[in-house]
């Protein structure tokens, strides 16, 4: 089944976003800015810049999107509450356009992750709203198959938070503009701790255009290779952050976060982590096919042993055996 709520979630902190963006232009000052029970709420300070606000925000979200039925539909519905308020959110049909596009993609990214395994003739195919179902035939290891399925895989890089880490693990709240997220390093306690980064994205994983398990020192590692805007973009932010640590962020979790040396231009470079071999392939795997758009949950599953097929083998000899015996008994009865 796959998560479309995080799908609606993820839209409606964008939205957010925008909505303060736009604000800070504008010079607009608001309050109480935030996503509450699927809706983007908050309130001007100064309520006779209400009108203002309205006009502005439905400038902002005028863009519309397609319905199940093909037709043009706005996506964002602006709402003044009274008293200088508003809510934003999202038209059933906007919704039902984006679940149906995620799990059109998930079905597909499934796909792909399928064919890198050699899985010959997979059926996968959608059931209902939010369910898809996959028949692989020949598995050998279906647990490792679960993991690959899995896994959203989604791959984004950003730059650590150094400047306001201390006070940060202090006061125990992340500022403005970063984020806490979990990691695999382990840090001077001696144990795995959180990384301070910033919530802007510098690259994503969607600008990768392949991914491979090698060795580094020894060690399996996974080099990855972006597109040209891909590459342009990590040559940019490497060239400009020189000196400083930018965070691999794989599925919400820190995976490396190594300091930049000097620029890397080239648009490829390498993930290194505590990976075994099997890791690796898998990890490179993942990224060739490309992330999840939602996190997808296993609800059943069944698995068909030959035994069937056995049965009827067994049941087709001792049909040849008793049939070769009553002929035998006929051609002796009846010839002597």
């Amino acid at each position: 089944q796959v998560d479309t709520k995080t799908v609606i979630a993820e839209r409606l902190s964008g939205v957010e976003d925008s909505v303060r963006r736009l604000l800070r232009s504008a010079k607009i000052k608001y309050k109480g800015l935030g996503v509450r029970n699927l809706a983007v709420v908050f309130s001007a300070r100064d309520p006779s810049q209400a009108e203002i606000v309205e006009a502005k925000l439905d400038d902002e979200f005028k863009a519309t999107t397609l319905n199940q039925f093909g037709s043009p539909t706005k996506e964002v519905l602006v709402e003044a509450i009274g008293g200088g308020g508003f809510s934003l959110t999202l038209t059933e049909d906007a919704i039902s356009a984006r679940i149906d596009s995620t799990v059109e993609q998930s079905i597909e990214i499934i796909r792909r992750r399928i064919d890198e395994t050699g899985t010959r003739e997979p059926i996968i195919q959608r059931q209902g709203k939010e369910r898809i179902l996959v028949q692989l035939p020949g598995v050998d290891d279906p647990e490792r198959i679960k993991k690959l399925l899995g896994k959203t895989a989604k791959l984004n890089f950003h730059m650590v938070d150094e400047v306001n880490s201390q006070s940060a693990s202090l006061s125990g709240s992340a500022p403005p503009g970063s984020m806490w997220v979990p990691s695999d390093e382990v840090g001077p306690s001696g144990r795995p701790e959180n990384v301070l980064v910033r919530k802007r994205i510098r690259v994503g994983g969607d600008r990768l255009v392949d991914a491979q398990a090698t060795f580094q020192d020894n060690q399996p590692v996974v080099s990855f290779r972006f597109d040209s805007v891909g590459g342009r973009k990590f040559g940019d932010t490497t060239k400009d952050n020189v000196g400083k640590r930018l965070a691999i962020v794989l599925d919400k979790k820190v995976i490396s976060a190594p300091r930049v040396n000097e620029p890397i231009l080239g648009g490829s470079g390498i993930i290194s982590g505590r990976f075994t071999v099997q890791e690796a392939q898998d990890l490179a795997l993942l990224l060739r096919a490309g992330a999840l758009p939602a996190p997808i949950t296993i609800l059943e599953e069944r698995t068909v042993g030959p035994g069937l097929g056995q049965d009827s083998i067994d049941a087709g000899q001792i049909a040849s055996i008793i049939g070769l015996v009553f002929v035998v008994a006929y051609m002796i009865i009846s010839y002597g």
